[in-house]
């Protein structure tokens, strides 16, 4: 038995109350979805910023009465304290998912990211040190690696950042360190790899590649690939990453915490690999595409090439990708092609 597995049994036994912020969004309704069909308690906070109402509406349709009446919903902005503390009263497990993303929103506008990824962060890390949680697992990001050339990416070696964006996600670890050193509450940081999957937003100027990709293949528009079509990276299926924050959150080894690992697969996929891929996926969920992509120069702040190294957490939280790319991209297709 998986150690995932064991821990959901663990967990439907006795369940807990949780704390996702960000719930509205991609990753944070696919936590919600997941964690109410393990009939646990949940509270969201999220100002719908980058969330959706229909996300939550669609975990609603997917999971019973009973067990949508375990989520209380809290419309609230991290960067209120107040906000936060409301949210962490009374809470076991916080998942701290919300944020700004994109690293070219954060090269248009680095002030709003800095106050929601910085600010926002620290007023969570207070408010769940002030409400005792038991644990508090945070977004982190692979953009911390900024400049480091070495692959696969190993947690302990990080370069330069390559953006404002990285550079929020990089002050996260710093603050939640400092946090477990001055104040003894310890977290853990989950280093996103390219996460996609059903309800990641295709619309928008800072859309991920995938889902943004996937809806022009639908409409039968223009697919843009940054560059020559050879940078690469890590595409982590968003079970892979659910697993990773459950696995973190209820983790009682102690030497597991106040540590950050890398949340992928262990490979890597080229934007031109993941076109045709995607292409193939969309023809057999009854979507043609013949146009071919066209490519445009590399886009700032990006890096090359991107894989993670996955023995840490594999060896410190019990993590195993259950998804590669192809079962992720198969699966992730269903769902936009029923949805756009």
């Amino acid at each position: 038995m998986s150690k995932f597995k064991k821990v959901s049994i663990e967990l439907i036994d006795q369940p807990k109350t949780w704390l996702i912020t960000g719930v509205s969004g991609f990753i944070g309704s696919n936590l919600l979805e997941t964690l109410l069909k393990l009939n646990q308690r949940v509270v969201g906070l999220d100002n719908f910023a980058t969330g959706h109402q229909h996300n939550l509406d669609e975990v609603q349709n997917l999971v019973g009465t009973e067990q949508w009446a375990n989520f209380k919903f809290y419309e609230g902005d991290i960067r209120n304290l107040e906000d936060c503390h409301k949210a962490c009263a009374n809470v076991d497990y916080v998942l701290h998912q919300a944020a700004l993303g994109s690293v070219p929103r954060s090269i248009a506008d680095p002030i709003t990211t800095n106050a929601a990824n910085i600010t926002g962060f620290l007023n969570m890390l207070v408010a769940a040190r002030d409400a005792k949680v038991s644990s508090f697992t945070y977004a982190a990001s692979s953009s911390t690696y900024g400049d480091h050339p070495a692959l696969p990416k190993v947690e302990e070696n990080i370069g330069n950042p390559l953006s404002p964006y990285a550079v929020t996600k990089y002050v996260n670890e710093l603050y939640a360190d400092v946090f477990a050193r001055t104040y003894g509450f310890k977290t853990i940081g989950l280093r996103y790899f390219n996460v996609f999957g059903k309800r990641q937003d295709p619309n928008g100027a800072y859309a991920a590649v995938i889902p943004k990709w996937t809806a022009a293949m639908i409409a039968g528009d223009d697919v843009f690939i940054n560059g020559d079509g050879e940078t690469s990276r890590d595409f982590c299926f968003i079970e892979n990453t659910v697993q990773a924050n459950i696995l973190a959150a209820t983790t009682q080894n102690e030497e597991a915490k106040n540590q950050v690992y890398n949340v992928a697969v262990g490979d890597r996929t080229t934007l031109n690999d993941l076109f045709n891929a995607i292409k193939i996926a969309l023809n057999e969920n009854g979507v043609t595409y013949t146009k071919d992509p066209i490519y445009r120069e590399f886009r700032a702040g990006d890096v090359r090439h991107s894989q993670a190294n996955i023995k840490k957490i594999q060896k410190m939280l019990g993590y195993a990708a259950k998804y590669n790319i192809q079962e992720g991209i198969d699966l992730a297709m269903n769902w936009y092609s029923s949805k756009l």
